[in-house]
């Protein structure tokens, strides 16, 4: 049995966890951007080929409590290394958050020399250091007065970087926050889902791998250099009514591009449109990644389009929407008389919210 830390989206957390045991795993704890789930090999590669809405999986080394940079050292040079092969080559990624009298740059060098130092003393042999393009990563996350180090069996490339998306929206949604806001909407593959403001299709596209049951595609993985795991799919070739509407010609074209690329275009009718002027009916569920208006001068425009949007989405059953004009997008709903469920989500550098209406 394996302690896993899945890292994941600031405020998605359950979300997360709930997917994560869905596939299989047995969750510990949840912690702000963190799950700790314990689990076997094969739930490594099934969370890195199948898992939507999370970042990375992490098989957790070591979890304790420091203060200086020598309890690090100490903490890292106490790990067995032994799944290192001693031809294999390592990078040491190490991220800091919270006061401390050193950097990451610090952490990384200390806690690499701890791993040359472990590995040296249990195997005689000296572990090659490779920066860009390692066979092993491992993490080093310190966070105030803990640290978590942890064997990335994903990679650099997080699980959020798709491979599909080969046209570039000038505002893309993270896909792993685009399949979130499906599973937050309860949205079932046999109802119409539309989403009015598309762009470059991410939510379309992200719903239709959930139901026609995809995998990561694109890619490699980092657990595939140490461990020969793979994982049996077979998809599922459902019909499905998903509508994608946009204003902008270009994006339309890049959403169908990226929605080819992915092999769902068939499942997809994309439509060039206005989404405070929508003309459907029967509509189950609505999620979209409206503009936020960022700059002062779009304000005004924002405001519009939130007030015609809303008027014009009460047809749908359910509508999930992302903003960071949350204070605008709240009153403007609560104004036109929605039932309003709200969570918090970090997204970059981006405080935002998800809100579910009905």
């Amino acid at each position: 049995m394996l302690r896993m830390c899945i890292t994941t989206v600031q405020g998605l957390e359950d979300v997360s966890a709930g997917e994560v045991e869905s596939l299989g795993g047995r969750i510990v704890e949840v912690r702000r951007g963190r799950i700790i789930v314990d689990g076997d090999l094969d739930l490594v590669a099934k969370l890195n080929y199948m898992a939507r809405t999370i970042e990375r999986v992490l098989i957790l080394l070591r979890h304790d409590k420091f203060e200086t940079l020598e309890d690090l050292y100490r903490i890292v040079r106490d790990i067995d290394f032994s799944f290192i092969k001693p031809n294999q080559s390592f990078a040491i990624r190490s991220s800091r958050y919270g006061v401390h009298d050193f950097t990451s740059l610090d952490v990384g060098r200390v806690c690499g020399q701890a791993v040359i130092d472990s590995y040296m003393e249990a195997k005689g042999v000296r572990l090659k250091v490779n920066l860009d393009d390692p066979d092993v990563i491992l993490r080093v996350d310190v966070i105030n007065d803990e640290v978590y180090v942890g064997l990335d069996t994903t990679g650099d490339r997080a699980l959020h970087r798709r491979g599909y998306r080969v046209y570039k929206h000038p505002a893309p949604l993270n896909p792993s926050i685009a399949s979130a806001l499906v599973i937050l909407s309860g949205w079932r593959c046999d109802e119409i889902l539309v989403d009015p403001m598309c762009g470059s299709g991410t939510i379309l596209i992200e719903s239709a791998m959930i139901c026609r049951n995809i995998p990561h595609k694109f890619r490699e993985f980092q657990f595939e250099r140490i461990w020969d795991v793979s994982v049996d799919v077979v998809e599922n070739n459902v019909d499905l009514d998903l509508i994608g509407i946009e204003k902008f010609l270009k994006h339309l074209r890049g959403a169908r591009l990226n929605s080819e690329v992915a092999g769902v275009l068939d499942t997809i009718e994309y439509v060039r449109g206005d989404a405070t002027m929508l003309c459907l009916k029967d509509v189950d569920v609505i999620v979209t990644n409206p503009p936020y208006g960022l700059r002062v001068a779009k304000k005004g425009l924002i405001e519009n389009l939130y007030r015609g949007f809303l008027k014009s989405a009460e047809v749908a059953d359910r509508i999930v929407v992302i903003t960071a004009e949350y204070r605008l997008f709240r009153e403007i709903a609560l104004n036109q008389g929605y039932e309003v469920e709200e969570r918090y989500v970090r997204y970059g550098g981006l405080d935002t919210k998800v809100f579910i209406l009905r």
